[in-house]
């Protein structure tokens, strides 16, 4: 027998090392020696390489980590609509959100996938590295005194989203340690204007204080790239900046929503599209709390010069209107033998202002039999009019440019000279009346302004024109000319008042689903006069116009409501001298709107509609009283916090949740932000 080695004998077994693992490693006991030789089939000392390949994604791991770094814990003070609605956003893009209210919102932070706490000393110990204000501006002061401040860490970072920024932005640097951070900010939407995103709106904040340490740094940059990824536009402005351009776009928008919505306006069935962005705004801006509204007044120091400028814009246009109609009645009075004007005196209302005395009804409608006893001609398969457009100025030449299109033979006639621009359509022009109506046209369309149609309607040789030619006119007010053409005109000719309610501007690209509003005032029972008058309709139903057909009496009393109102804020308006600022809210872009279309229109216009439409002057004065309702509810509420100050309390000191309209006089560094506010009243 063979006696076993040394070398073996003196070497114990070393167990294989099946993997790097750290317990078996530390806990693996030596195994006895061997008493003989066997025959291995795996060597006993196995050894492995401990940097050899592991299944460890690098990449992913790196990026996982990057994203946490870039992820912060912000506590939402202010839970409400517009915390909420922050909240979403935050979330989706994996922050930690934790949310404090005075009001009980466990549900809604629960289906937010937000932890929400009652208690702001549970929530300060969470150690939020934001702390982001939603509350509202009245109670923004006795919030941020509220918080435990103490609790929190020293260099947290603190941001608001008030609509006013030196109000916060004073209060902040006076009641915050010196070691956090500030920043001011106004994401320029809410809910609704937010509600499909936040691409393309604006964002605009203030680095009030940041601390040099790059993690301090860093962190605000992040909050910043919360908005910034959302498609915001990021607008870097100091809060004194922003409160001068606030005052003019956001105050203001929101006061011209306010005095427009005291108005009950509603919609008519001849809206048109100015009257239908009025009514947008009133719906955006009234669907705010007032006292939203009134703290843009109160604490924005430049909202009251915006009031006093919008005061005067209304004194101003209605010292236009009464200038003009007291021209109008000298003129009748003083230096005219022979009246033009058929319209009866015009009385004073009140001493200040005057309006028409309406005309008594006549019929409406009158049938009339045939002129000659032959029988109805039988129209004609698709018929072409003659058409002659009298008043061949911008809205004549918009018309007939469709007509031509369509076929229809035109002639025109102006008292200034059109036959270059004529000749380029493809129409007759002609310089003398006489001639014109000697061509005998089948329709004579009156494109002339309201202050001149009874003028030029009595210039016409009504004996040259065939006895049943069909008048048409197209202004904007209908009563009036209905009047003059049954007064004016001979019996036997008919009669047609339409209003298009659209223009060159408007009406450039197509006259596709807007209104054309009309009223057969007196159309012939022949076949062949009541054929032509459809005919001539057919010219606006075949482009896609919406066909109205309504009394006279009807459009103007919507009229008045709709068109003549939205004429009169864009005058007011214009008179403010608005202009684009560089953070435009989607409800300041509307009122520009309004302005640039109403104000593009000739002041002849506009007092036309004023002067020709009975119902214009109620109107007129509905809107000055909506102003000073506006303009009482501001002042008065002020007033009121004044009064309380100086006679109800005996120490100075009112409670907050009492009355929190009150905290902002009780310390010097509110005052500041109410400038004159002790010369209001």
């Amino acid at each position: 027998m063979l006696s076993p080695s040394p070398l073996r004998r003196l070497s114990p077994a070393v167990p294989s090392l099946p993997s790097f693992s750290h317990h078996r490693l530390y806990n693996h006991k030596p195994s006895p020696i061997l008493p003989c030789f066997h025959s291995f089939p795996k060597p006993l000392l196995q050894v492995r390489a401990i940097d050899a390949a592991q299944p460890y994604d690098y990449e992913s791991r790196m990026a996982s980590r990057f994203q946490k770094s870039q992820k912060l814990k912000i506590a939402i003070i202010g839970f409400g609509k517009f915390g909420q609605f922050l909240a979403k956003t935050l979330v989706r893009q994996g922050h930690t959100v934790l949310a404090h209210s005075r009001s009980d919102y466990f549900d809604v932070a629960r289906k937010l996938g937000v932890s929400f706490f009652l208690n702001a000393d549970d929530l300060a110990e969470k150690h939020p590295e934001v702390i982001l204000l939603c509350t509202s501006i009245i109670s923004t002061e006795s919030v941020l005194r509220s918080l435990p401040l103490r609790r929190l860490k020293r260099n947290t970072l603190i941001v608001d989203v008030l609509s006013v920024k030196e109000f916060p932005k004073s209060l902040m640097l006076e009641l915050l340690p010196v070691d956090f951070d500030i920043i001011c900010s106004h994401p320029m939407f809410g809910p609704e204007s937010g509600a499909d995103g936040w691409n393309d709106l604006f964002f605009v904040y203030e680095k009030v204080r940041i601390g040099s340490e790059e993690s301090r740094v860093s962190r605000c940059e992040k909050f910043l790239s919360i908005f910034e990824k959302e498609g915001c536009k990021m607008v870097e402005m100091s809060c004194a900046d922003h409160d001068v351009y606030a005052a003019e776009s956001q105050f203001i928008t929101h006061t011209v929503g306010r005095i427009l919505g005291e108005l009950k306006l509603e919609s008519t069935p001849i809206n048109t599209k100015g009257y239908e962005t009025i009514l947008n705004l009133v719906k955006n801006t009234v669907a705010d709390s007032f006292d939203l509204y009134y703290g843009l007044f109160v604490y924005n120091k430049n909202s009251l010069e915006m009031m006093k400028k919008l005061g005067l814009a209304f004194q101003e246009l209605n010292q236009e209107l009464c200038a003009r109609l007291h021209e109008v009645v000298r003129k009748q009075l003083f230096e005219s033998e022979e009246k033009l004007h058929t319209w009866p005196e015009i009385p004073s209302q009140n001493g200040a202002s005057l309006a028409l005395t309406t005309y008594s009804e006549p019929t409406r409608f009158q049938d009339l039999s045939p002129t000659n006893g032959t029988k109805p001609s039988k129209p004609e398969e698709n018929p072409k009019l003659k058409i002659a457009i009298v008043g061949f100025g911008n809205f004549g030449q918009f018309l007939s440019k469709t007509m031509v299109k369509q076929g229809h033979h035109v002639l025109a006639y102006s008292r200034s000279d059109y036959s270059d621009v004529a000749k380029e359509l493809g129409i007759s022009y002609f310089s003398d009346i006489d001639d014109l109506c000697e061509e005998h046209p089948e329709v004579v369309l009156l494109c002339t302004s309201i202050l001149s149609t009874e003028k030029v309607l009595r210039s016409i040789p009504f004996q040259r024109l065939k006895r049943n030619t069909l008048f048409v006119d197209v202004l904007s007010v209908k009563e009036a000319p209905r009047k003059l053409f049954l007064q004016i005109l001979p019996p036997e000719f008919d009669i047609l008042c339409t209003h298009p309610m659209f223009g060159p501007e408007s009406g450039k690209n197509g006259w596709n689903d807007l209104s054309f509003v009309y009223d057969k005032v007196r159309v012939g029972n022949e076949e062949s006069r009541a054929y032509r008058c459809n005919c001539f309709l057919d010219i606006f139903s075949s482009e896609g116009c919406r066909m109205v057909e309504m009394s006279c009496y009807d459009h103007d009393r919507h009229a008045a409501g709709s068109q003549f109102i939205t004429h009169t804020m864009g005058r007011v308006l214009e008179k403010m001298k608005l202009s684009s600022t560089p953070v435009n809210t989607q409800g300041y872009n509307t009122v520009l709107d309004l302005v640039s279309n109403t104000s593009g229109d000739s002041f002849d216009l506009y007092y036309g509609l004023f002067l020709y439409n009975a119902n214009a002057m109620e109107q007129l004065d509905r809107l000055f009283l909506a102003f000073e309702a506006v303009n009482k509810l501001l002042f008065g509420r002020l007033h009121d916090v004044l009064r309380k100050q100086l006679f109800e309390d005996k120490q100075g000191n009112i409670d907050a949740q009492e009355d929190p309209m009150m905290k902002p006089y009780q310390n010097s560094t509110a005052l500041l932000t109410l400038p004159d506010s002790r010369e209001l009243h």
